[in-house]
């Protein structure tokens, strides 16, 4: 296993509030022990990653192997997977804005020689120009600058080689729910709760997390302004409850685990899709 650095001569990426947010959010080592610990267990969360490795599986089955970057690897569930499930396949590059992701990657993968690890932002990656056959970027766009991310996604993947994206659908009643109800009355009960003197670790609330979603319409439109060419879109975590009541119902509630193709689709049922997945190939170069 390498571990590289970002360019020396990489251009600064703009800062703003919510660029400091996610950056400090992601820092954080309990933090990103507790993300990875989520993908575990049989809550929201843990059916949320089953379903979006079943979908990203299913892809990656038209894809023989080659060179691969997962770009936002996070704590290096989907690495580690890819190593069990595909040995040999794939020579993997991982590359994270957050150093306390790539020593979680380390610490999941071992010293491996068919993997190389980066920190490095999505938006300016250390890579030259057609470097991979495979890119992976699995729940990332939803906090960068997405034209900027999926223009680098391009400059870095070889013509006709697959890109495979996921964002949050912000149209599915799950996710509507959470962001315009739920969370914004467990910080109005935090709040309460701080007048009341309860001390803080025993108060509700949500830390504000910097995504922004788009819909499957608008990232396809995002794609093929960057030369990627969408090929495929397929909605996962498909649930028509919403929080909290799909934290007991999904208890009771365990086939998505032994069968996760149950939790995604294709059809007209994908709008209750917590998340989605577009699959795009990287355009030729003009000549």
């Amino acid at each position: 296993m390498a571990l590289g650095g970002t360019s020396g001569q990489a251009r600064q990426p703009r800062h703003d509030a919510r660029d400091d947010r996610v950056g400090a959010h992601y820092a954080d080592t309990a933090l990103v022990s507790g993300y990875a610990a989520s993908h575990d267990g049989w809550g929201p969360p843990a059916r949320y990653f089953r379903s979006r490795l079943h979908v990203v599986d299913e892809v990656l089955g038209q894809c023989r192997g080659g060179d691969l970057l997962d770009v936002g690897c996070g704590p290096g569930m989907l690495v580690r997977h890819l190593l069990d499930a595909r040995p040999g396949d794939f020579r993997i590059t991982a590359c994270d804005r957050s150093p306390a992701m790539i020593d979680a990657v380390g610490r999941q993968t071992g010293q491996r020689r068919d993997l190389r690890l980066s920190v490095a932002r999505i938006e300016d990656l250390p890579f030259p120009d057609g470097s991979f056959d495979v890119v992976l970027a699995t729940g990332v766009l939803e906090y960068v600058d997405v034209r900027r991310a999926l223009d680098e996604i391009a400059r870095v993947a070889r013509p006709g080689g697959l890109v495979v994206v996921t964002m949050l659908n912000p149209l599915s009643p799950y996710r509507a729910f959470e962001w315009f109800l739920y969370w914004p009355a467990l910080r109005l009960l935090g709040r309460v709760e701080r007048l009341l003197g309860i001390r803080p670790e025993r108060r509700h609330g949500v830390r504000r997390s910097g995504i922004r979603a788009l819909t499957s319409r608008r990232l396809s439109v995002a794609l093929r302004t960057a030369r990627l060419r969408p090929e495929d879109v397929v909605f996962y975590d498909l649930t028509a409850l919403v929080p909290p009541f799909d934290k007991v119902a999904r208890r009771w509630t365990r086939r998505w685990r032994s069968h996760p193709e149950t939790t995604a689709s294709r059809s007209r049922r994908g709008w209750l899709g917590t998340g989605y997945l577009v699959a795009a190939r990287r355009a030729p170069d003009p000549n």
